[in-house]
């Protein structure tokens, strides 16, 4: 028997809904770290929460996420997903690529519709290639070279692949793809006992800028409470429908998730979500949405419908920090963009993409530019984290 009989058959398959695919063979791709009992790394490519938002409508017919999820075999066994889109915008990714669509379209192409492997409207570091154990680097070739073939077999302009880890936006580009780098403002627990310790980290006037922020806050007339779980009851969903609402029209034009995604989640991810509510009188006013990973905490929507002072930086930054500690987990994400952020405790981090363009002269240009724009998010990141809030070394301290 030669060498090449002995080469296993790796087939790549599209499938236009996660009903083609078992939670269970999807997950063991996507969380096989459950199987010790504890939770996911991230919950946002699970099972549970793709299937909300393509149950829901947030993604499907119409809203520009349309489903093509990647599944690798390996000799007729599953070794590895993505959660793969069809585009025709570049709306919910956090990871804009609109100047490309511009000049694209200006040369006389037609940029959109694309590929996007990504989880919508969450613009959470995570894996993308989601493979068995074991099985990281053939399934991260196949489920690559897979979507660039299917690219390339539809003719679309572009390939994306955001909000990867570091790890696979390091072996996607000896692969050939173009790595990007952006920011976002992440707070870290340095082993803090309580919220008062992580503020002894702090400079004495960010420390008591804080403080006075927090008595304002919570001086708003009513009360502030974190839910998780069973605590979670379908009128808070109603109340949180009408923050998101606010927030989305204001933001967006029109809110990303559809009103039955959040019906679905209290079914069936409850257990993934710290949902802030500031309540006044028994009714709530304003909250925040966190979902909940093994060891972060992810900061995902805001809204309200009464303004009250300091009271977002509350719900969103403060009581996010409280929950962190007191569950003993590393780190909170607080979304895209925000540099207010840094004020508060969370300094700029590197965040990944790869992206693949199918026009080689377009492809060379956008390569010139990410190795600029590199340079200059690694100089943003070091100019913004030394105008932190943490004391600074005596050393630092000196001329």
């Amino acid at each position: 028997m030669t060498d090449l009989d002995k080469a296993p058959l790796i087939s790549v398959n599209v499938l236009t809904s996660l009903s083609a695919i078992s939670p269970e063979d999807w997950d063991s791709c996507a969380c096989p770290e459950v199987a010790d009992g504890g939770r996911p790394n991230d919950p946002f490519t699970t099972y549970r929460f793709l299937r909300a938002l393509e149950d829901s409508g947030s993604v499907g017919p119409g809203t520009g996420w349309e489903p093509r999820y990647l599944s690798v075999e390996k000799d007729g066994a599953l070794i590895a997903v993505s959660p793969l889109y069809a585009k025709g915008h570049s709306q919910g990714e956090y990871i804009f690529d609109h100047n490309w669509a511009h000049a694209w379209e200006r040369a006389g192409g037609r940029y959109y519709p694309k590929l996007q492997i990504a989880v919508p409207f969450t613009p959470a570091t995570g894996r993308r290639f989601l493979t068995k154990p074991g099985e990281d680097a053939t399934g991260l070739a196949a489920l690559t070279q897979g979507a660039i073939e299917f690219a390339s077999q539809n003719d679309v302009s572009s390939l994306h692949i955001t909000f990867c880890t570091e790890a696979e936006a390091l072996a996607g580009e000896q692969m050939g793809l173009l790595r990007r780098t952006t920011q976002q403002f992440h707070w870290e627990n340095d082993g803090y006992a309580d919220f008062d310790g992580f503020l002894t980290s702090l400079s004495s006037r960010k420390r008591k800028t804080i403080r006075k922020e927090r008595r304002v806050a919570q001086a708003f007339g009513g009360t502030i409470r974190t839910l998780t779980g069973d605590e979670i009851e379908p009128e808070h969903w109603d109340a949180f429908w009408r923050f998101y609402q606010d927030t989305g029209s204001r933001k967006w034009g029109t809110p990303y998730l559809t009103r039955a995604f959040f019906e679905i989640a209290h079914e069936t991810l409850r257990d993934d979500i710290a949902l802030v509510l500031c309540e006044r009188d028994g009714v709530p006013v304003a909250g925040a949405l966190n979902f909940i990973g093994r060891d972060v905490l992810y900061g995902r929507y805001w809204g309200c419908i009464e303004d009250y002072p300091c009271l977002h930086f509350e719900a969103c930054y403060y009581q996010a920090i409280d929950f962190a500690i007191a569950q003993g987990m590393s780190r909170v994400e607080a979304g895209a963009q925000g540099e207010h952020k840094l004020a508060r405790g969370y300094l700029p981090k590197q965040t990944h993409s790869l992206h693949w363009i199918s026009d080689k002269g377009f492809s060379d240009a956008v390569a010139r530019y990410l190795e600029e724009e590199r340079a200059a998010v690694d100089e943003d990141i070091e100019i913004l984290t030394a105008y932190g809030p943490f004391r600074k070394t005596v050393e630092e301290e000196q001329p």
